[in-house]
């Protein structure tokens, strides 16, 4: 096996001089945060593009910001080390990035205040389709999803995850492909780990940030497109559960999952069955921005080589 580089704590080491200590904070009580990012492989150009690297470590400060988490690099300094981190890898396939900030404090309080331990780890590993399909069967979860006062979703705590792993159990268990969740309210949020789209009486419609859903990258990226590249009309609002039955599309988006179309919500077929029109033209102009295909949108990506 080839050996693996991550970086940790400004510098690129080998993976296997890493470790976190099992008293860490971290392990026992969650506390840290993390981002997904994506470098697209263009075999044509022969070059790696780090997709939206800077957008997703300006999101990354912000959540270190909320969890009273600071860390001595610039959003700009961790895009750089990125670059670095994927050629001393030698990555020549499209890839996934996990950059983490956690707690390494061996304290027993599960306390924020008054620990200045906080440590910076990015590892990346090889990842084409995070899931193969032509459609997703979903079902609405009875796992309510957390809330802005609870454990906010917006700064990507890893101890957030919980609730994601529980709603994602439990539909998968009942046979289907992903779970989708409500709020407290009984508004649509998102999936567990992607942001939701309908489109209805020509329009694309998604929950509000208000909704508890996390400011979703890729999900800018769809909004921006559907205005800009198919005029169609992007409306934010809450979202009843029923009106995911009768859309005529449903979608997710996110780093993982992408741009991809939800067929059934809780045996309900959406639509005609299959990926809708503008699921798919949305989904075909994301692909040729993040392999650097497209002038216009040049500046989302950061050539590796």
């Amino acid at each position: 096996m080839s050996e693996s580089y991550v970086f940790y704590q400004g510098e690129i080491v080998n993976e296997n001089e890493v470790s976190i200590d099992i008293r860490s904070k971290a392990f026992n009580y969650g506390l840290g945060c993390f981002e997904g990012i994506r470098a697209y492989w263009d075999d044509e150009e022969q070059q790696l593009y780090g997709f939206k690297l800077k957008e997703h470590y300006e999101r990354l400060l912000q959540s270190c910001k909320a969890l009273y988490m600071d860390i001595p690099y610039t959003a700009q300094e961790l895009c750089d080390w990125t670059v670095d981190l994927l050629k001393k890898n030698n990555f020549k396939t499209t890839t996934y990035i996990r950059p983490v900030v956690y707690k390494g404090s061996t304290d027993l309080p599960p306390s924020l205040y008054g620990d200045d331990d906080n440590r910076v780890l990015i590892y990346c590993h090889p990842l084409d389709k995070y899931i193969e399909t032509k459609g997703l069967r979903t079902a609405v979860s009875s796992w309510r999803r957390i809330s802005d006062t609870m454990l906010p979703p917006r700064t990507k705590a890893t101890a957030a995850y919980l609730n994601s792993a529980l709603a994602s159990l439990e539909v998968l268990q009942n046979g289907f492909d992903e779970a989708i969740f409500l709020t407290e309210q009984g508004n649509v949020c998102e999936g567990p780990g992607e942001n939701i789209f309908l489109v209805k009486k020509g329009k694309l419609i998604t929950p509000p940030v208000s909704d508890h859903i996390l400011e979703g990258i890729t999900r800018d990226v769809v909004m921006e497109l559907a205005k800009n590249e198919l005029n169609i009309e992007v409306v934010e609002r809450s979202v009843a559960r029923t009106e995911l039955y009768n859309s005529d599309e449903v979608f997710f988006s996110g780093t993982a999952m992408e741009v991809t179309p939800v067929i059934e919500v809780d045996r309900r077929i959406v639509g005609t069955g299959e990926e809708g029109q503008v699921c798919k033209k949305l989904r075909e102009l994301f692909f040729d921005i993040t392999k650097g295909r497209n002038p216009k949108y040049a500046h989302y990506c950061t050539p590796v080589y």
